[in-house]
């Protein structure tokens, strides 16, 4: 039996019940997973694959691994998967480096196949570390079934810890944001810029950001979202902005509906 994340309501109370329950949703969810027995194949398997053609020959490892890193879709794209994990992440023109979605640059770096003669998958801690990424990447996902917006706001707390412990620059902290089609969503909506702002110039997209990030948050730094606060108020922004906008375009629709039943 699967357990359905409970969201009892959406918009930021939604948001604020999901924070309170999340541990216990989390847990109950890990126990009762249609996955547990690809998780328990996967830590059986996962030390003897070192090519990335035995991982893209075992669909049950493949499902696990991808879907540690939100990638689930590309399951049958082997011959790009391939590519991507074979040049790894250590060349500049590796094609993880190429791509703007980083999600398949954290994949190859995680794996190792192109970048060392030992792959990762040979660490004792290996299928701890990605199992661990499954099972909360699966719940988020769980929880978009739900509502795609509290899926978004978990992604975003979580990926903003991550890109603000990284040892980088502050502008390529600003490009890993713009990498993530998750994160870039969330920051897009909070700071109210259009939907066509991803297809200006990405520099420009960059001072933008900073711009509108200093005037909302007091700095144009991502180093403000180590504050919790600053990353609820984000959070919350973009909850109740797209809230909004939802209810905006659903009374634009039953305008338009009730004006051609009119006319009729």
């Amino acid at each position: 039996m699967s357990f359905t994340p409970v969201i009892p309501t959406g918009g930021y109370a939604g948001w604020r019940f999901l924070s309170r329950t999340l541990d216990a949703q989390q847990a109950v969810f890990d126990r009762t997973s249609a996955s547990r027995r690809d998780q328990d194949y996967f830590r059986e398997k996962i030390a003897s694959v070192t090519t990335s053609d035995q991982l893209l020959g075992d669909r049950r490892l493949l499902s696990v691994a991808l879907g540690a890193f939100g990638l689930d879709a590309d399951i049958n794209s082997k011959a790009f998967l391939r590519r991507v994990l074979d040049d790894g992440s250590l060349k500049t023109d590796a094609l993880a480096n190429k791509l703007a979605d980083k999600r398949y640059l954290a994949l190859t770096k995680a794996f190792g196949f192109g970048d060392f003669d030992t792959p990762r998958t040979q660490l004792s801690d290996f299928a701890d570390t990605i199992l661990a990424r499954f099972r909360t990447q699966s719940f988020e996902a769980a929880v978009g079934g739900q509502n795609g917006d509290m899926r978004l706001a978990l992604n975003a707390r979580r990926e903003l810890a991550d890109i603000v412990a990284r040892d980088q620059s502050a502008n390529a902290k600003w490009y890993g944001i713009m990498g993530s089609p998750a994160l870039r969503e969330v920051f897009q909506s909070a700071l109210n810029l259009p939907k066509s702002f991803a297809a200006i110039d990405i520099d420009q997209q960059l001072t933008a950001l900073r711009a509108r990030t200093e005037a909302t948050f007091g700095a144009g730094s991502v180093d403000v979202f180590t504050s919790p606060e600053q990353v609820e108020k984000l959070i919350r922004l973009f909850l109740v902005r797209s809230e909004a906008a939802a209810s905006s375009v659903t009374s634009g629709t039953a305008a338009l509906r009730l004006l051609r039943s009119a006319l009729r």
